[in-house]
């Protein structure tokens, strides 16, 4: 009986210790710069990884199966001293229930991305202060990615992440790193998270949640539901657009999931896919050739 409650207790115990909220692999590209000694590059690379994966970025308590899993692509296109161009691209996905399939949620690349960093020099980040324009870039995406993974598992669950991420916005604006203020254009991260907080763009929330957790999880167990309430949460855009033509995050969306539509709705029950054709390529044109290769 006692070994039986020793374990009971440490089973409590590994089920409840706090973990990182992140199972993100960095990778630092260098190959456009031309620069014979690749040191400093992999150092970067190695202090990023700690950097995002060591730091506990919130106080809820994240088991190890729940660590959201992303990647983050630096390309340098330019290198001199301290000072680095480059372009970062940021992925994350989300597993989906009763399967061993991950669902892409974000794919979006940043080309306004430069910073100062010599070898060694600590990554920290300070929530009520900007002091690195890398720091504050990669933070602010790991907000982004949290709040966009919370926001498929309970509706408008990642307004906590958001408002973070907006608190990096507002401080890094007074730098002069390009990115950040609302004159930079319609993609800048600025618009990005001031449109994920914004009413103007319920209809997106409501997607992403109604899309992942009451569609893409019933799909394992009741496919041609799970499909219908998929349908359904794509017709959400029609309305978003009839409000906010050409809306940016309407993009990100389709950018992430472009092709998982195509395979979902290409397999399995039929549902009717000429609504749904017209649907996408009102909402997402820019994907036409892709929901022309839907096959039914």
């Amino acid at each position: 009986m006692r070994n039986v409650l020793i374990f009971i207790f440490f089973l409590a115990i590994t089920t409840v210790v706090p973990a990182q909220e992140l199972n993100c692999t960095i990778t630092v590209n260098s190959d456009q710069v031309g620069q014979t000694n690749q040191q400093i590059f992999r150092t970067l690379e190695r202090s990023l990884n700690d950097f995002v994966n060591k730091n506990k970025w919130t106080n809820r308590v994240y088991r190890e199966n729940e660590k959201v899993n992303a990647r983050m692509f630096i390309t340098v296109t330019q290198y001199e001293s301290d000072r680095f161009e480059a372009n970062i691209q940021i992925q994350s996905t989300r597993p989906v229930f009763n399967t061993t399939y991950e669902s892409p949620v974000f794919n979006y690349k940043d080309d306004a991305f430069n910073f100062q960093y010599q070898e060694f020099q600590p990554l920290v980040y300070n929530p009520n202060s900007f002091d690195s324009n890398l720091v504050a870039v990669v933070s602010y995406y790991v907000y982004v990615i949290l709040g966009l993974d919370a926001d498929t598992f309970s509706l408008e669950g990642g307004n906590d992440f958001y408002r973070t991420a907006q608190s990096i916005v507002t401080q890094a604006q007074s730098s002069n790193y390009s990115g950040w203020s609302q004159e930079t254009g319609t993609r800048s991260r600025f618009e990005l998270i001031d449109n994920l907080l914004s009413n103007s763009f319920r209809e997106y929330r409501v997607a992403m949640y109604n899309y992942h957790r009451k569609g893409l999880d019933l799909l394992a167990d009741n496919n041609s539901t799970g499909k219908q309430i998929i349908a359904g949460s794509l017709r959400l855009f029609e309305t978003l657009i009839k409000r906010r033509p050409n809306a940016f995050l309407i993009q990100t969306f389709f950018d992430a999931k472009s092709e998982e539509i195509q395979n979902i709705f290409s397999d399995g029950p039929k549902i009717d896919i000429v609504k749904l054709k017209e649907t996408l390529n009102k909402v997402a044109p820019f994907y036409s050739t892709t929901w022309n290769e839907i096959n039914y």
